[in-house]
């Protein structure tokens, strides 16, 4: 894949690999002039001047949204970056989110707030629809309201910047090109966004022994400085779910932001509540949980559970074969539960093969799906040709590994001999 010029490298991202990657040992100003010197040599290089600030510890961070691309199970994914700095002591926080919608800013910020250990008093943001309902004259902003709680939780106050000068907040506009650029070359590749959050975790923290130019002291440094005017954190962190009633439709789906999520095919039909998180869709009936599925963004999808359905597909095991919620769990079958199949029909005949095959997923309920799959393996080489004879595998299994062993002999201390010389002393005194 060909690098956007937003992801090409800087030199302290070539240092930084270099040191982790290859065990360079030689320093950072070195990788620096020699960059520096390849970039004249090719004509890119041009001279620059900027005002130098010094500036001082007053609570200030700014926030911006950016986005970059990621790897997620090998495939090119579009995100979108949450970036938090200090001020004062230039400390970043990032974290990747699908979307920008308010729930993932209202995340971004708790987030945020912990990782800094504390509340700065003074918030700086561009004018996003998830703070700003309506700009008005000036510096006057109408805020949603539930922006409005938010940072009423929190007490930190909001200043926004005039509408097409993002300048006022360059540091953060700088730090979404400095997550990129640092933080996101190569393109960091994860099986899902929280597994590439927990090392831009790391690298944000990492970050913290940086030194920036004319400073003094390191960022962590600066940081411990600022921390004495951060409002302490609340006791609890701000409720960032959201209730919604849904209704499971004839497919046994609720409909959630256009997308679609299972719950047992029992409850179809039935009015239920989805409780909401940036991550997770939790489906519930009364104060009963019944599903929890992660949140997708984007339209049409469909979220399925595959144990949702056996007892439909036990009563329908024509609708086997092609099953939507069964698609992605077959991937995961071993070849002994394929085979399991193919020896259940022959045997029995295709629907009464399928109903029993189905009985055997169904212990997986119990049992978990790898000890199901052993005993499909070992019912394979005994020849059994039903669930009645896995369920017994299973259960005698179980019973093996609640049965105490055997203690070994050389460990229990060998205690002396007894001395019964004493009762003889007994006898004679009657």
């Amino acid at each position: 894949m060909k690098a956007r010029r937003s992801s090409a490298h800087t030199a302290k991202r070539i240092y930084t690999r270099l040191v982790s990657e290859y065990g360079f040992t030689g320093s950072e100003t070195t990788v620096r002039r020699h960059v520096s010197s390849v970039k004249r040599s090719l004509g890119l290089k041009s001279s620059e001047a900027f005002v130098p600030l010094e500036p001082s510890p007053r609570g200030e961070a700014e926030v911006d949204w950016g986005s970059a691309t990621v790897l997620l199970g090998g495939e090119a994914v579009r995100v979108k970056i949450f970036c938090m700095r200090s001020k004062y002591s230039g400390n970043p926080f990032v974290r990747l989110y699908p979307c920008e919608r308010q729930q993932a800013f209202f995340d971004g910020l708790s987030r945020g707030f912990l990782y800094y250990g504390g509340v700065f008093p003074v918030m700086i943001f561009d004018n996003l629809t998830a703070a700003v309902e309506k700009v008005l004259l000036g510096k006057e902003r109408k805020e949603q309201a539930s922006f409005v709680r938010f940072r009423s939780w929190y007490t930190f106050e909001s200043r926004f910047c005039s509408p097409g000068r993002g300048n006022e907040k360059g540091g953060v506009e700088g730090l979404v090109g400095f997550a990129r650029r640092n933080f996101l070359v190569p393109l960091p590749r994860g099986e899902s966004l929280e597994s590439i959050n927990d090392r831009l975790l790391e690298e944000c923290i990492a970050y913290g022994s940086h030194r920036m130019t004319g400073r003094e002291g390191s960022i962590r440094e600066l940081h411990d400085a600022e921390k004495r005017i951060l409002i302490p954190l609340p006791r609890h962190p701000y409720g960032n779910e959201q209730t919604v009633s849904v209704k499971a439709d004839k497919y046994a789906t609720v409909m959630v932001d256009k997308n679609r999520y299972s719950v047992p095919a029992a409850y179809a039909g039935r009015p239920l509540r989805a409780l909401l998180t940036v991550d997770e869709v939790a489906l519930y009936s009364g104060e009963k949980r019944l599903a929890v599925h992660g949140r997708k963004y984007g339209n049409n999808h469909w979220v399925l559970e595959a144990d949702h359905y056996l007892e439909l597909l036990r009563e329908r095991p024509g609708a086997f074969r092609d099953a939507r919620p069964l698609s992605e769990w077959k991937k995961t079958w071993s070849d002994s539960l394929n085979s399991l199949l193919e020896q259940f029909q022959a045997r029995q005949g295709e629907n009464r093969g399928i109903k029993e095959f189905i009985d055997v997923l169904l212990l997986a309920r119990r049992y978990g799906q790898k000890r199901v799959e052993a005993a499909a393996s070992q019912a394979l080489k005994n020849g059994l040709s039903d669930a009645a004879g896995i369920r017994h595998l299973l259960e005698s299994a179980e019973r093996q590994e609640e049965t105490p062993t055997s203690l070994e002999s050389e460990r229990w201390t060998v205690l002396p001999a007894a001395d019964v010389s004493v009762y003889s002393v007994l006898e004679a005194g009657r």
